[in-house]
């Protein structure tokens, strides 16, 4: 068993980095660490891989127990700098974890997340963190013992953390739901009481969602209480046996699939009275081009379902056939269901960058034609690396400090991230450009860009290193000799 437990030893110089000291007794820094991992050759043998792989593993869950730290102590700093500022109390700490998140690069939602794991494991279980040191436990097995033991009191959490001693090898070998079940039964040991009362409040969390799949598909996902999601279920699966025993060529989960979606438009096929927002080129819609359509809360669609969502071209069983038709062509139209109305809108874009042509207002709110132009533009929050659906449409430039209702000083944003860069210290302006693009401030003075996406038909260049130059010469063949060696 100990040799199974035997785990590579991190290179010793990145080892005293992580740690906090050089050989020398010097303070380290990030980018030390970060020009020592770019220095590593690759092994020759298949064993030094793995090993490595290893030995990398470990330190990437040593890296994650120093970032917990570095946002507890950060939180600590924005608290003790927003005090001597005067802020309330109640007020501390907001956009503590949208600035963990930028940093990251990661959404404010799960800013937020890594900022609570960070404080439970520094102030509350710190054999979970011993074990994430390390390298026993990676990130995400971290957050499942964390979140399994949320609802208990300090008290108790440490207790579990005690109890199942992850630095002690516990957890070698198995998997998240060994550890899930593991952390499960120890937080209801120690307090029942709390663990069903978390149970029955569960129920205020039921929500829908819609993430996209591959393929021009998409996963519509319920958070239903037990009873109410086997009842569902169960009712779906009385349906398709009963279209299926009477000779339905569909298989089950197809009529499963489309009785839900009957049954909750009101329709077979599903689309009534709903705004799409499809975009498309003039291309993709009149002359057959394959640029993909982009779907509104979805994302990238392929040309030819786009087409035949809007009826431009012929049946998906004529694609075969050698392809979709021109505006010419002389292929019958697609079959038109008179209760789906298409409307057209007309897009005028910049040929050389894609920027939408600019409109004006001079209300002070977003009238509905330019909120859709926004929209249009944006596609999801504007915040970066934040791609939650677009709640608000706000002023870059605020309209009490002289900001006016243009397009370019708008921007898309979830209602979280607009109520975040409302906090004291944050700040956004528009800087100029060929491609709207937004610069946000935090208060410890970094700033993140977000550029709008591009449009379908249009692509946005990206700079390649010059390997013709001195430095890409030397970058490129110290590649080389570290494969070759």
């Amino acid at each position: 068993m100990e040799k199974i437990r035997e785990r590579p030893a991190i290179d010793s110089d990145a080892h005293a980095l992580l740690l906090g000291f050089r050989s020398d007794g010097s303070v380290p820094s990030v980018s030390a660490l970060t020009g020592l991992l770019k220095a590593l050759c690759l092994g020759s043998s298949s064993g030094e891989l793995i090993d490595q792989l290893r030995g990398l593993e470990d330190m990437k869950s040593a890296i994650a127990s120093v970032q917990a730290r570095a946002a507890v102590a950060f939180d600590l700093a924005q608290r003790r700098e927003q005090a001597s500022a005067g802020i309330p109390i109640s007020e501390q700490g907001q956009g503590t974890g949208a600035q963990v998140a930028l940093a990251r690069r990661e959404s404010p939602s799960r800013g937020s997340r890594l900022l609570g794991l960070a404080k439970a494991l520094v102030t509350e279980m710190p054999r979970t963190m011993a074990a994430l040191e390390s390298g026993q436990l990676n990130e995400w097995r971290a957050t499942l013992l964390v979140k399994e033991t949320a609802c208990l009191s300090l008290e108790d959490r440490r207790a579990v953390d005690e109890e199942l001693a992850p630095d002690a090898g516990t957890f070698d070998g198995v998997g998240d739901k060994t550890l899930i079940a593991a952390a499960k039964a120890a937080a209801y040991r120690r307090d029942p009481r709390t663990v069903a009362q978390r149970a029955s409040q569960a129920a205020t969390e039921r929500n829908v969602s819609l993430r996209p799949a591959p393929d021009a598909m998409t996963y519509l996902t319920a958070l239903l209480p037990v009873a109410h999601g086997v009842a569902v279920y169960a009712a779906l699966t009385r349906k398709a046996d009963s279209v299926r025993s009477a000779g339905e060529s569909r298989n089950r989960g197809q009529v499963m699939a489309d009785t839900l979606v009957e049954r909750i438009t009101g329709r077979r096929g599903g689309i009534s009275g709903v705004d799409l927002e499809i975009i498309m080129t003039d291309r993709t819609l009149l002359q057959g081009d394959s640029e993909p359509a982009r779907l509104k809360g979805y994302g990238i669609v392929p040309a030819a379902w786009a087409r035949a969502l809007v009826g431009a071209g012929t049946a998906a069983s004529d694609e075969s056939r050698g392809g979709w038709p021109s505006a010419t062509g002389d292929s019958p139209p697609p079959t038109k269901d008179p209760e789906f109305t298409v409307w057209l809108r007309r897009l005028y874009t910049v040929p050389s960058t894609g920027e939408l042509i600019t409109m004006d207002s001079k209300a002070r709110l977003f009238p509905p034609r330019l909120r859709r132009f926004i929209e249009v533009r944006d596609d999801t929050c504007r915040t970066p690396y934040c791609d939650a659906p677009i709640r608000h449409i706000d002023h870059i430039v605020p309209w009490q400090s002289g900001g006016t209702t243009t397009v370019t000083n708008s921007a898309g944003l979830c209602e979280a991230c607009n109520h975040t860069k409302e906090n004291p210290g944050w700040a956004a302006q528009q800087l100029p450009g060929d491609v709207h693009t937004l610069e946000i401030s935090t208060p410890t003075g970094h700033s993140y860009r977000s550029t709008a996406p591009p449009l379908p038909g249009h692509s946005r260049s990206v700079k390649l290193p010059d390997f013709e130059s001195g430095a890409g010469r030397e970058n490129l063949a110290q590649a080389d000799h570290c494969i070759d060696s």
